[in-house]
């Protein structure tokens, strides 16, 4: 059966996202060439810059890629769990875990912001695991289990920490330690009836 163009279109962009995400979490945005991606990826260098037209393009897609899987993860994760705190926590968890992966320390956490600049590598984040983090806050202020409050300030507070524990933990942190500090960072947002009695 014959592949059609968009097909093979695909293919090849599938190709150079993959070999293009192994190198930049291998070696880092800055150490990567956009024409070793193409002959990694078994294409031309035109149709490297035909799919992204630069490297920024490539990491740029590479990026939106992993911070899309990212917020699956964290969300498949809080999902298994009827009860809406324990959501929040193994959400959380989640994302404190993805820091040893290779993909998700190099290039979201240590590139990704240098890269893309803060207010899109914000963006990206938002569209993914800091919009089911804010939905979590909301559901838990909803059912009374934190204080009534603003939701997006306290979101972004614990999305920054988290940023900064998950890039600890990358940088060769104790994650069990990680958990702990999260664990103790959340409970104190409970309030005082649903504390009391957990």
């Amino acid at each position: 059966m014959a592949v059609s163009r968009a097909e093979q279109r695909a293919a090849t962009r599938q190709a150079l996202l993959a070999e293009g995400r192994r190198r930049f979490a291998a070696d880092g945005y800055h150490h990567v060439v956009l024409a070793e991606v193409a002959q990694g990826a078994g294409v031309t260098k035109g149709a490297a810059y035909h799919h992204f037209d630069s490297k920024a393009g490539l990491f740029r897609a590479v990026v939106s890629e992993v911070q899309r899987e990212l917020g699956e993860r964290v969300a498949t994760a809080a999902e298994r769990h009827e009860d809406l705190w324990e959501q929040l926590r193994a959400g959380c968890r989640a994302f404190l875990a993805a820091g040893t992966d290779p993909a998700v320390r190099q290039i979201l956490l240590v590139d990704a912001p240098a890269v893309l600049g803060w207010d899109e590598w914000r963006t990206l984040d938002e569209e993914s695991s800091a919009r089911h983090l804010t939905e979590a806050l909301a559901a838990l202020a909803a059912a009374g289990l934190i204080p009534d409050q603003p939701v997006e300030p306290l979101s972004r507070l614990l999305s920054g920490a988290m940023n900064e524990a998950a890039l600890w933990i990358a940088r060769g942190g104790d994650p069990q330690a990680g958990e702990q500090a999260l664990d103790r960072l959340l409970s104190g947002l409970r309030t005082e009836t649903t504390r009391a009695t957990s």
